[in-house]
């Protein structure tokens, strides 16, 4: 393997990129591989290396590297005849009529440009809905580059997480621990009337793959409906991924107000999207007073490829090959870590996996344990190792992770995502010959 390409154009990347990437997580040690194209399952480098991709370009790639024919037509009708308008186009309805029948929280939505976008539109739909300033979220979650959700702290000492935001802003937001209720029921009695909303994903994709305990979500709607505050569900990352067309909020069973979406809802194309019940979407302009516009938004290239692709899976089984191949895969990967790495945490679900790197670890598979991947059951004899919180993730061995875990598969020609927080996952491309040579490579490298 050689990296003398990718080598000089970080290089070059460096003189006119800070960091030499356009987003940080692409950032790895001690240089990352530029990618020229991908094939299926596969990218391929600037130096002509193959890599079996888990990334799926942090989750968009629903379908790999090669779109369904009916999915690449559509993309290509829709550039052929003009990259855009400034006016509505009959797909953005087509796109949007199909989410609302499938997504259990969705009467109307809103087309954006990112998933970062859509929740900083939701945030101030919220706010401005209820006439509320507070947003709970929960510690270690992610909702974009956003002011709103950048902090850091608990309720009584909350802190912007990065420089470059006014600790003032930081004040309307009330960070408190995922999975625990009683955290935010105290934050609920203390300012309930002022809390606008509760933002979260109903698991934190971004952190691990933490799953809800049993009750948690419901706990959320219970509050929220009590004080009369939104529920928001980020499923930036779980929607259309989780759950299927129905979305993790369909396989929890808790619908929430409103549900802010990206990545596969674009079919891999720039893209976001706030939905929910029609009466709070309305409060949006030029229907209502919160302010909310963009020049690319409901682009026809993206609203084209993410209506092909969701209608694709739904006439077409992908989402039973996708979590068969993810649960065989979290299985295979737990059975190899019980007996060569019982500090490994298996997480995910559907066709999401991780592993997360706890500083301790069962040493034992007897009795009742989860053979796919935590899935936070009281009763498991490993319940106690599996991240519960943000702040679990986030003091386990990232740095093994980083500079020892990823850069081993790397050798096995495997593309995992570079931190020990981003989710992975598997697609529509992957075959079970892909899972077998994988499982190989967990074995050699955990």
């Amino acid at each position: 393997m050689t990296d003398e390409e990718s080598q000089a154009l970080y290089d070059r990347a460096l003189s006119v990129m800070p960091g030499g990437v356009n987003s940080s997580v692409r950032a790895t040690q001690p240089y990352p591989f530029f990618v020229e194209r991908g094939d299926g399952a596969t990218v391929i480098d600037a130096d002509g290396t193959r890599y079996l991709d888990y990334v799926m370009g942090y989750g968009p790639l629903l379908y790999g590297h090669d779109l369904p024919e009916s999915v690449h037509a559509a993309i290509q009708s829709y550039t052929s005849e003009g990259p855009m308008y400034g006016a509505p186009t009959p797909i953005e309805v087509e796109h949007a009529e199909f989410v609302a029948r499938h997504v259990p929280s969705v009467e109307m939505i809103r087309f954006v440009n990112s998933g970062t976008e859509a929740t900083v539109s939701a945030v101030r739909l919220a706010r401005g809905y209820t006439g509320r300033d507070k947003i709970v979220v929960m510690q270690g979650g992610y909702h974009g580059a956003q002011e709103s959700t950048l902090v850091e702290g608990d309720p009584m000492h909350v802190e912007p997480s990065t420089p470059g935001i006014p600790s003032s802003f930081a004040q309307h937001t009330l960070p408190v621990p995922f999975n625990d209720p009683e955290a935010i029921t105290t934050v609920f009695e203390t300012h309930g009337e002022d809390i606008a909303a509760v933002l979260t994903e109903p698991i934190l994709a971004n952190n691990g793959i933490i799953r809800p305990v049993d009750g948690y979500l419901e706990h959320l709607r219970s509050l929220t409906d009590e004080y009369n505050s939104l529920l928001i569900f980020d499923e930036v990352i779980t929607g259309f991924r989780v759950g299927g067309l129905g979305c993790a909020q369909s396989k929890f069973g808790v619908t929430p107000d409103v549900t802010t979406f990206g990545k596969i809802i674009g079919g891999g194309f720039p893209v976001g999207a706030i939905g929910g019940r029609a009466e709070i979407i309305e409060h949006f302009t030029p229907s209502g007073d919160v302010f909310q516009s963009g020049t690319f938004s409901g682009h026809p290239v993206t609203m084209a490829a993410g209506y092909e692709s969701l209608k694709y899976a739904a006439e077409n089984n992908v989402y039973d090959h996708v979590n068969r191949l993810g649960e065989r895969l979290r299985k295979g990967i737990t059975e190899i870590a019980t007996d060569q790495s019982p500090s490994t945490v298996v997480v995910g679900l559907d066709s999401m996996f991780k592993t997360v790197f706890t500083r301790e670890g069962s040493t034992t598979d007897d009795g009742d344990v989860c053979s796919a991947g935590c899935e936070q059951r009281e009763s498991c004899m490993r319940y106690d190792d599996c991240p519960k919180t943000g702040a679990d993730v986030g003091s386990a061995e990232t740095e093994r992770w980083e500079r020892i875990f990823w850069q081993k598969m790397r050798d096995h020609n495997i593309f995992l995502t570079a931190n020990q927080f981003e989710s992975q996952f598997v697609s529509y491309a992957h075959t079970d010959e892909d899972i077998d040579r994988t499982l190989e490579a967990y074995k050699s490298a955990l």
